[in-house]
């Protein structure tokens, strides 16, 4: 039988994704309206912003006439033949950590290691690994599909880059779809698995989390 690998984030009430973001509020209650008595209906919310937990960036997030949720094809973020490149240990992940690699078609999922530190300090922190422009140009090359990574993003956020987010905007003007704060991609096998990460189709919202997972042959 086929196997499911969950490679995404619970969403909770005040957890923090990434530091100077607002926190979600979850609520959860009952309203009336149930077909009868110890049959109420739930009536939940949930107030976030839209780069919540494990997420899906589109190319409106850098781009005005860029493609948002809504426009967002299921060949591009469902069931994508996926392949796993393990880059622990590495800061800037650059082209060499591509060498060899097929990246054409398919979900490229950077493991660097770094969702241990999920919901610590150290997240954040100017120390997390990303990929430089380089390497996301071999991305684009290549004609990957869809690209993630187990960080906080695609780009360095220290101070010393100001600011600039190249490898995102690599990748998205490319109309390839980016996953950031993927987890436990040292459950995956290199190859031999499908990966989905389908976000809800909202209109005019460029970043919106998904449920993350693959489907092991």
């Amino acid at each position: 039988m086929p196997k499911l690998v969950d490679v995404s984030h619970q969403i909770t009430d005040g957890m923090t994704t990434c530091p100077g973001l607002p926190e979600p509020v979850v609520e959860e209650g009952t309203a009336s309206g149930g077909s009868g008595p110890g049959h109420e209906a739930s009536s939940g919310r949930v107030s976030m912003v839209g780069a919540t937990g494990t997420y899906v960036e589109m190319p409106s997030h850098r781009y005005q006439d860029g493609a948002d949720l809504a426009d967002l094809d299921l060949d591009r973020v469902a069931d994508l033949p996926g392949v796993v490149v393990t880059a622990t240990g590495a800061r800037a992940i650059g082209p060499e950590a591509l060498s060899g690699v097929d990246v054409r078609g398919r979900a490229v999922l950077v493991r660097t290691g770094w969702d241990r530190h999920w919901r610590t300090r150290a997240y954040g922190g100017p120390d997390h690994p990303h990929l430089t422009e380089d390497a996301a140009k071999v991305l684009v090359d290549g004609g990957a599909r869809l690209v993630g990574i187990d960080g906080i993003g695609v780009d360095d956020t220290s101070p010393v880059a100001e600011g600039a987010r190249p490898a995102l905007a690599v990748l998205l003007a490319a109309g390839i779809p980016v996953v950031s704060h993927l987890c436990l991609l040292d459950q995956l096998p290199r190859e031999g698995f499908a990966f989905y990460a389908v976000p809800a189709k909202v209109r005019g919202m460029a970043a919106f989390p998904v449920r993350a997972f693959a489907l092991l042959d």
